[in-house]
């Protein structure tokens, strides 16, 4: 990416990649009712997402960093296609097919409270008062937001945890490599989508489900080329904003997604929320803002960009 090395561009970057998430949610949930098996749609979609990333790799010189990769470089890279691109998808679409309530998908939304408590000892990322403040607004504002009512702890739950978990460790390994080792954004993001690809597709085999992509119909691969389209995005902005911004800001600002997708869903349905929802939305902006200005003024620890 030709984007400056800057904390400010990875703020920039994060927003942007908070939009996108925002856009995906809402876009996702109107298509999933289209195909009979999510996971097929999610590997069928990251199976065109890793093919794009590898043209681009190739074609842009990435052949000579992927030559002189180091063993340990290339098995770091594999994690990032094991605990980001393949298995918390895996988790995560079979808990969401098997939850019988609203309160599972409010799981994954506490991402940024597992990445900032793994980003400050792994990292050494620091937290003032300020940015623990911006943390608790997003916390309260994340369980209004949520269904009411218990969250439960049956195996679905367990699914979607563990996936929450697995990405929240994604994420800072992800941070590691770009900012510290040097790892680029479009070898990191290819080997995420594309390794992680063939992992979802070797597990739907052995499964028996592969057969799943042939029923495709020719609708349903134009929906998944729209919904690749945003992931492609995503994946892309949210790897050139780690390069460039403490991890535990990062995630904290695309919480803010969710209220890019709260009002494409007002705008579709023309229901207000309820008050309390409307509240949390608001505490989620709120804390996102907030999260962004005490960065902007105190750079936390773990903040300063790398040389390019």
């Amino acid at each position: 990416m030709t984007v400056p090395r800057t904390v400010g561009w990875g703020i920039a970057l994060a927003t942007l990649t908070a939009l996108i998430s925002g856009i995906s949610v809402f876009a996702n949930g109107l298509i999933v009712k289209e195909f009979a098996d999510p996971v097929v749609l999610t590997g069928a979609r990251n199976a065109i997402v890793g093919a794009v990333l590898l043209a681009i790799l190739l074609g842009t010189g990435g052949a000579r960093e992927v030559r002189f990769l180091s063993g340990r470089r290339a098995g770091a890279l594999l994690a990032i296609a094991v605990v980001g691109g393949s298995v918390p998808f895996i988790l995560f679409f079979t808990g969401m097919a098997q939850a019988s309530g609203p309160g599972a998908a409010f799981i994954q939304k506490t991402l940024f409270v597992w990445v900032s408590l793994l980003a400050v000892p792994i990292l050494g990322e620091t937290l003032g008062l300020a940015q623990v403040a911006a943390l608790g607004v997003l916390g309260l504002g994340v369980v209004l937001v949520g269904p009411t009512g218990a969250i439960g702890a049956g195996t679905a739950e367990l699914l979607i945890l563990a996936a929450t978990m697995l990405w929240a460790v994604e994420v800072v390994i992800a941070r590691f490599l770009l900012a510290r080792v040097g790892v680029s954004v479009r070898l990191l993001a290819t080997a995420r989508m594309a390794l992680g690809a063939v992992l979802i597709l070797g597990y739907l085999a052995l499964d028996g489900r592969l057969g799943g992509l042939a029923a495709l119909t020719a609708t349903q691969w134009l929906l998944i080329a729209g919904t690749g389209a945003l992931l492609f995005g995503y994946v892309t902005s949210w790897f050139g904003a780690l390069q460039r911004a403490p991890a535990s800001l990062v995630s904290s600002i695309l919480v803010g997604g969710a209220v890019v997708t709260a009002i494409l869903v007002i705008a579709r349905t023309g229901t207000i929320p309820a008050d309390t929802v409307t509240l949390g939305l608001g505490l989620l902006a709120v804390g996102v803002a907030a999260a962004i200005a005490t960065a902007r003024r105190g750079r936390p620890s773990g903040v300063t960009a790398p040389a390019a």
